[in-house]
């Protein structure tokens, strides 16, 4: 196991989609400052997050409808639709683009415009997708905030180890078309070999592909699941929910959003945390800040979230000590 895992301590420096957007924002003067608000997801599942980048951007002195106005646009998990969507924000003239939602709308962004200035909230590394120099001095038009997502299976894969020390193999379901997914193709493995667990790693890229894995997965008598991050996962929360519901999958996800909604355990950052930053960032640089002069921040603290009722629903009795390590735990 890794160090302890205390109250949550978040980001510090280290020095489709038809657009979807208030009424009220489309009814302002044009000489308001315009956000775009670009998202792999859907309205839907990451509402709360929306709430939480303009809580962010008010935090910076902006309310929307009053003195900032925000377009919105959805990819809906078709990741193909988000050049289409990016480009349609910089036709629309915004003065800032949020590209959130993973690395993918941030590179869609990039690949967009040169000009207009980028605020991501990204999973995998940002130096290594190339979208900034680095993270303390990001250069060009981009900045905003990476949580370190596909860094962190193998502390996943140990604390569902952890929870089901007896089983013969762990499921992985993963991504294959997520930027962070050779980096999980290799840490995951690694990890498992480390502590001598048998795993079985099947690709879903589609609604149908996650029903398919899951079927896959059950028929080969897994004992447990991982699900790796992804934003697809993220927009398609309910089906893979109700999945290891139906088959009694003991399964670890990686943003609190899963235990809250009845899965057993997660491990992550708090996105609400990384939206709320990426509206702070966002109404900075309306002010007149640079993207290239604001460090990416990153998460010094993870959230473990484990829920006692869904626990008892799969026949698991959590240790007392993970319960005591747990920042949240859901009765």
């Amino acid at each position: 196991m890794a160090s302890h895992i205390g109250p949550r301590k978040f980001l510090a420096t280290l020095g489709g989609a038809a657009a979807a957007w208030p009424l009220a924002a489309r009814a302002q003067p044009s000489t308001m400052p315009l956000v775009g608000f670009l998202n792999t997801g859907s309205a839907d599942t990451f509402a709360h997050l929306a709430t939480a980048f303009r809580r962010g951007l008010e935090e910076a002195g902006y309310i929307e409808g009053r003195n900032v106005a925000i377009e919105y646009r959805w990819a809906e998990s078709r990741y193909d639709q988000l050049p289409v969507l990016a480009a349609d924000l910089v036709k629309r003239q915004v003065n800032v683009i949020a590209a959130t939602g993973g690395e993918q709308s941030a590179v869609a962004a990039k690949a967009a415009t040169t000009r207009i200035p980028i605020v991501f909230t990204a999973g995998a590394d940002p130096v290594r997708q190339g979208l900034v120099a680095s993270l303390n001095q990001p250069g060009g038009n981009l900045t905003g905030t990476f949580f370190l997502t596909g860094a962190i299976e193998s502390k996943r894969l140990g604390l569902l180890r952890e929870l089901v020390p007896n089983t013969a193999s762990i499921g992985v379901l993963l991504n294959p078309s997520s930027p962070a997914a050779e980096l999980e193709l290799r840490d995951i493995p690694d990890a498992a070999r480390a502590i001598g667990q048998k795993i079985l790693i099947r690709e879903a890229s589609s609604e149908r592909d996650i029903d398919a894995a899951f079927a896959t997965l059950v028929e080969r008598q897994i004992g447990a699941l991982l699900v790796a991050s992804d934003p697809l996962f993220t927009d398609r929360r309910e089906q893979i929910l109700a999945l290891a519901a139906r088959y009694s999958l003991p399964t670890i996800y990686y943003l609190r959003e899963f235990a809250a909604a009845g899965g057993l355990m997660s491990y992550g950052a708090n996105l609400a945390d990384v939206y709320l930053q990426a509206g702070i960032y966002t109404g900075r640089i309306l002010k007149g800040d640079k993207p290239a002069d604001l460090p990416v921040m990153q998460p010094t603290k993870f959230e473990l979230v484990i829920n006692l009722k869904t626990a008892r629903a799969v026949g698991i009795d959590v240790p007392l000590h993970l319960q005591q390590l747990a920042d949240e735990v859901i009765e």
